[in-house]
């Protein structure tokens, strides 16, 4: 009797959706009220691979590295289907009855055939002979009994698509949630439970995402679906349960014209060396903006442009440009890796997506100053703390070298947030830097709190604080002012700036009561 029989006899008996068995987890079953651990300790990769072997065909009981099989096993409980990935963690996954179907994960380039295995032996899952050019190639083959949840999900998607809605909340035990300018909007559909959420979540995942929502509880990726859009996909769990957050990345890329890109700021796409940032809190439109100035280069310029992105958002043909986009996890490991094999790659332009720890912010300023240009984002608010947060992320006795090269490298910040338009809809507000001599010798002297006086004083160079954007969107009948003060980051200032200008303030009586 092999050691599994016994779990693949609960399979059975307690009519479960699967059993998994994923390394470093108690072996679970998958069941209609949610993962029911089976085991008391955690189970290690050998320890899955010897399960799998044992119950294996006896002429393939090994599988090399990195492949994907499946195969037919006769438990004494009933025929059980075996799913097993020997990638670094080994997972393997039973379901009761025999190998179903299977149907692609998303449309995918055709790929070579296989032959087809015999009637219980391991039978290798076809594979491209190159690496995958497009987020629906990285998606595997699914078992059948998944199908109908994935095919739920698309129709989620397009209703989040029909109604304009920027993104998708689903929650245990509640109907799903979209984001419409803004506001959360629950809809009429029923409340989807924690059993249903684990299997709608996963029948969209890729098998990296798979592996690090099994090991981590939290996953990010990317989904196309060809012809509706591309969606950045998070997957974690909560008190009640797993829970899950899509956000729409439209498959057409907005101009810099149609994002109202000044000409200031549209010129930086034209720098051949520099480091420019785009800024703002998450949801702010930066990689919107990115993908603007991005297609600008990429339609204006005969370069090579590479972009290291977590997961992959807005897909850039290469138009004028040659345009390499990697993934962070898929085909790097890394940000701090992938901006330091770009140096080699014979790149004009690198995008990094993220600048989120200190050694990516200082290949990212090297690379500016060794003749690139680079475009990076953070999460800061305004222009002058974005320069703060650069240099403070440094140790005591390296940042007066830091000031020195940001005063150098730097060529623009856009620091950006996102306001509710009167009339439904919303409209960006940006504050822009745009480095001078006298910028620099702010920076280079750490006098970076003086910038807002010579960004005010710079309005015709292009330069613009967010309150004086903000207050030109209040007069412009645009953004209701209140609206606009809740946005603001010098709030004192911006009261004032409403006062001077005769526009109601009574929002602010309230506020003090």
């Amino acid at each position: 009797m092999a050691k599994l029989d016994k779990f693949l006899e609960l399979l059975v008996t307690q009519k479960a959706e699967a059993l998994e068995l994923v390394p470093s987890k108690p072996a679970t079953l998958l069941t209609g009220a949610g993962p029911k651990p089976m085991t008391k300790d955690p189970l290690t990769a050998a320890q899955i691979a010897a399960l799998v072997r044992e119950i294996a065909p006896t002429d393939r009981k090994s599988l090399a590295p990195g492949q994907e099989a499946r195969f037919e096993y006769d438990s004494p409980a009933g025929k059980v289907a075996v799913f097993y990935v020997n990638d670094d963690g080994g997972t393997a996954r039973f379901r009761p009855g025999p190998l179903p179907s299977e149907v692609p994960a998303a449309p995918v380039a055709p790929a070579p055939s296989a032959p087809t295995a015999a009637k219980g032996e391991i039978a290798d899952e076809p594979r491209a002979t190159a690496p995958p050019t497009r987020a629906s190639q990285l998606y595997r083959v699914v078992p059948e009994d998944l199908a109908p949840h994935r095919a739920k999900m698309h129709q989620l998607f397009e209703e989040l698509v029909k109604s304009g809605s920027s993104d998708l909340h689903l929650r245990t035990d509640q109907p799903p949630v979209l984001r419409l300018h803004g506001e959360m909007e629950r809809t009429e559909g029923p409340p989807i439970s924690e059993g249903e959420l684990e299997l709608l979540i996963r029948s969209i995942q890729s098998p990296k995402a798979m592996g690090e929502f099994q090991e981590r509880n939290d996953a990010d990726w990317a989904y196309e679906i060809d012809g509706l859009a591309r969606f950045r996909c998070n997957a974690g769990r909560e008190r009640l349960g797993p829970f899950a957050v899509f956000r729409i990345i439209p498959t057409k890329i907005l101009t810099a014209d149609q994002l109202g890109l000044s000409k200031e700021v549209q010129n930086l796409a034209y720098l051949t060396k520099g480091l420019v940032l785009v800024t703002g809190p998450t949801g702010s439109g930066k990689s919107t903006t990115l993908a603007g100035i991005i297609d600008l280069v990429n339609r204006t310029r005969t370069d090579h442009i590479i972009t290291i992105e977590d997961p992959i958002e807005f897909v850039h043909p290469s138009k004028s440009c040659i345009v390499t986009q990697r993934e962070v996890g898929v085909h790097t490991a890394g940000f701090k890796q992938a901006l330091r094999a770009a140096l080699r790659e014979d790149p004009d332009v690198v995008l990094v997506g993220e600048m989120r720890d200190l050694e990516t912010v200082a290949i990212a300023i090297e690379t500016a100053e060794t003749g690139h240009l680079v475009f990076g984002t953070l999460h800061t608010t305004t222009a002058p703390s974005t320069i703060d947060r650069i240099i403070d992320q440094f140790s005591a006795d390296r940042q007066g070298q830091i000031r020195v090269m940001l005063s150098e490298s730097l060529k623009g910040v856009v620091s950006q947030t996102l306001c509710k338009k009167i009339g439904g809809g919303r409209v960006a507000a940006k504050e822009i830097l745009l480095t001078n001599s006298a910028i620099s010798n702010l920076i280079r002297e750490g006098k970076v709190f003086q910038i807002p006086s010579i960004m005010q004083t710079n309005k015709k160079a292009g330069m613009m604080t967010m309150n004086d954007c903000l207050i030109d969107l209040v007069d412009q009948k645009l953004v209701e002012p209140k609206e606009a003060y809740m946005k603001s980051v010098d709030k004192s200032g911006f009261a004032g700036l409403l006062k001077a200008k005769r526009h109601d303030t009574s929002f602010l009586d309230s506020m003090k009561e």
